[in-house]
Formats: C-alpha cells, sequence, structure tokens
C-alpha cells in the first residue's frame, strides 16, 4: 500500500518519526508520497523525502502563498528544473483553492494557475487541495487541460462533483472523513464509484478518522480506509487494498 498525502516532514513528526515510519510499514503501507507546501518547507521537505526514500511532489499550498506571487512562482520552477530528473519526485502540488483563506484569494488563483501551467509543461500529475472551490478549480481544470490529470485531495463531495473531475482525468483522494458517518455525501460517492477512481490518503499529521484516539494522524491509519471501502462496496479487503495500489502506481508512475 501507499500513502497518496502524507506531510511526514511536519513538526508533529520531529520526536518519533522513525516509529511513525516502522509503524506504517509494519501494517503493509511500504511508502507514502511528502507533498509540498511553501518554499519555506521545501529543504526539510526533501530532506526527510531522501532520508526514508520517499516519494514527493513540490509546490505552493493555498494556505502558505508567498507575498511576492512572482518571486515564488520563480523559486518553484527553478527547484522543479533541479529535481525533475529525481526519480522520487512524481507531482507537483499540493496547490489549489481554499475559499476559507479568502484574504489571500488573488494570491492562491495566481500560484494555481501557474502550477498548473508547470505542470502541464514538465508533464506531471498534480495533487489539488479544493475547499468551498469546486467551480473554480474545475474552470482552471478545463482551461488548461493536463494530460497526466492528478488527484483531488481530500475529496468529501458529491458523485456529481466526482465525475465532473473524473472527465477531466483526476482521481479521488480518499481519507480519514470516510470513517465519520456524518459525511453522507462521501461515502455515497466512495459506495456508487467504480474503484479506478479512487486513490488512499491519510494527510497526516492532519484529518485523523474519528474511531483513532491518538489525535494526531499517521500513515499506518490507511488500514482502516480500506476496510472501510470494501464495507461500502461489499468487496474483500485485498481486493480495494490491491486495486487502489494500482491506480496510485498508474497516477504517480511509481
Amino acid at each position: 500500500m501507499i500513502d497518496t498525502h502524507a506531510h511526514l516532514d511536519f513538526a508533529e513528526f520531529d520526536l518519533d518519526r522513525d516509529t511513525v515510519v516502522q509503524r506504517m510499514h509494519s501494517v503493509g503501507v511500504n511508502n507514502l508520497i511528502i507533498p509540498g507546501v511553501s518554499p519555506q518547507h521545501w529543504h526539510k521537505q526533501l530532506a526527510v523525502a531522501a532520508q526514508y526514500q520517499t516519494y514527493f511532489a513540490l509546490g505552493i499550498h493555498p494556505w502558505f502563498c508567498p507575498e511576492n506571487v512572482d518571486a515564488g512562482i520563480l523559486a518553484l520552477t527553478s527547484k522543479v528544473a533541479a529535481l525533475l530528473e529525481c526519480p522520487r519526485f512524481v507531482a507537483i502540488g499540493e496547490c489549489g483553492l481554499d475559499k476559507l483563506y479568502s484574504a489571500t484569494w488573488p494570491q492562491q488563483l495566481a500560484f494555481f494557475e501557474a502550477q498548473l501551467t508547470l505542470a502541464k509543461s514538465v508533464n506531471l500529475p498534480v495533487i489539488i487541495h479544493s475547499v468551498k472551490a469546486h467551480p473554480e478549480v474545475l474552470a482552471c481544470l478545463k482551461k488548461y487541460q493536463l494530460p497526466r490529470g492528478g488527484v483531488i485531495h481530500a475529496f468529501s463531495g458529491s458523485v456529481e462533483i466526482a465525475q465532473e473531475y473524473i472527465k477531466l482525468g483526476f482521481k479521488l483522494g480518499i481519507g480519514g472523513l470516510i470513517m465519520n458517518p456524518n459525511a453522507k455525501k462521501l461515502l455515497k460517492t466512495v459506495t456508487e464509484l467504480p474503484l479506478k477512481h479512487l486513490i488512499l490518503e491519510t494527510d497526516s499529521p492532519a484529518m485523523t478518522p474519528i474511531n483513532v484516539t491518538e489525535k494526531r494522524n499517521q500513515p499506518a491509519n490507511l488500514v482502516l480506509f480500506i476496510d472501510k471501502i470494501a464495507t461500502l462496496q461489499k468487496k474483500s479487503s485485498v481486493l480495494i487494498s490491491e486495486h487502489l495500489m494500482s491506480n496510485a502506481m498508474q497516477l504517480f508512475d511509481l
């Protein structure tokens, strides 16, 4: 199994990162993708990815948009060019739009469009953060038509919204929210959609499943989501695990 979205570089893991990785391996999660969030975070992110030989993405998250848009885009473009030949570099992102952070909306839009352009130019998939912004994200994706598509991280929407993304070549990142019985739209979507459109992620250390006592999320929790999807789709956990692993390998060319 692979956790396609885990911020293993974040400070929440500084005291016991080795133990977290060992626990992940012990339950069969053999690798993960560390998304990028900002120029200030890249050095540590890349060091952690190298230490544990994990995959990584490079990007600027809508929560961390630098004030100077041109300088931020130049920094990202330069870093991507320098690392493009690294086999563990598999995507652009985490990037996207978040209406809960409306004060930075113009910067968010500028960085998102720049990263879609970059992903197209280097032929990589994108990892997209979309909060209260599906119409705007979809409009951008229709405009740029990325050949490699990508993933809508932490998807929680309806079957109808899911199908709009699927038409554009995107998969849906399914994480801890699926354990919440009140996430009606997501549960319906995962029940009804073919498995080929889904990939697994935790968003560690955030988005801890409702049924886990530890406040911090971690990659080992991925196994819980497999069992839940198996229950919803009335299929075996082994089949779910194999299919979703295959989806991740195909999307990110692992």
